[in-house]
């Protein structure tokens, strides 16, 4: 992204954070995938960034972008958090349109100063350059769910498709979903409502692992490779219904 750089390459030592990409779809496809909440931490390490969404204490969405998906990832500090609003994040990420242009791609540079300052976008399609400026907030303390896989008492990976069909003839208006891995007990069930965000997800995967702990939490993670053939995981974390008695 030659016009992106020789615009912003003097500015780079101000910034904690600096990622770019040639291809924005590779970013905002992932994020559309946790968007049911309209906030959103991030989390930026050396080894890339973790997105993080949350409803009710009871579920959580976390979209991890390697840092080799981007084709420049520059973090001056071991970690950098903030929280911005998600929704408007996606309507600047696809300020050109949403919809792909044959041979167009939009290029993505994101810079991050610190706390107190707001996420800079600087996006390119044919030559036109957009800026774009997202204030930022303070993380709120993220849920730790504690799914420990010493404590995973089932497990199943299998190819998205089987899943998707298997979704595709539930009844969604229902109020719970019981997932049987094993005859034997404890069963646990899950307030489709909870679960119905995960969809996203599954409809961009290739492959999915369910898990479930002796505590009936259940971990879905997602393997999505992007327009590029990378691969970028989101995984949904849920707690089991505990007003259903189990039968």
């Amino acid at each position: 992204m030659p016009l992106l750089t020789q615009r912003v390459q003097d500015e780079d030592e101000q910034y904690c954070l600096v990622a770019s990409l040639d291809n924005v779809r590779n970013l905002s496809t992932v994020l559309k995938a946790i968007h049911f909440k309209e906030h959103a931490a991030c989390f930026a390490t050396k080894n890339g960034l973790k997105v993080t969404v949350e409803n009710a204490k009871c579920v959580q969405a976390n979209a991890f972008i390697q840092a080799e998906v981007f084709q420049e990832f520059i973090i001056r500090e071991e970690s950098v958090t903030f929280r911005i609003n998600l929704t408007i994040l996606l309507d600047c990420l696809s300020i050109f349109g949403s919809s792909p242009t044959p041979g167009t791609l939009t290029a993505l540079r994101m810079c991050y100063q610190g706390d107190g300052h707001p996420l800079m976008l600087f996006l390119e399609e044919g030559g036109v350059v957009t800026v774009c400026k997202i204030n930022t907030q303070e993380p709120e303390e993220t849920l730790d769910f504690d799914f420990c896989s010493t404590n995973v008492m089932n497990k199943i990976i299998l190819q998205s498709e089987g899943l998707r069909e298997a979704f595709s003839e539930l009844d969604m208006t229902s109020d719970v979903l019981q997932i049987t891995v094993s005859p034997d007990k404890p069963y646990f069930r899950y307030k489709l409502s909870l679960l119905k965000p995960s969809t996203k997800a599954l409809a961009l995967s290739c492959k999915v692992s369910i898990r479930t702990d002796n505590r009936g939490f259940l971990s879905l993670q997602y393997m999505i490779r992007n327009e590029d053939g990378q691969i970028c995981f989101v995984e949904y974390y849920c707690c089991p219904d505990e007003d259903v008695p189990e039968s």
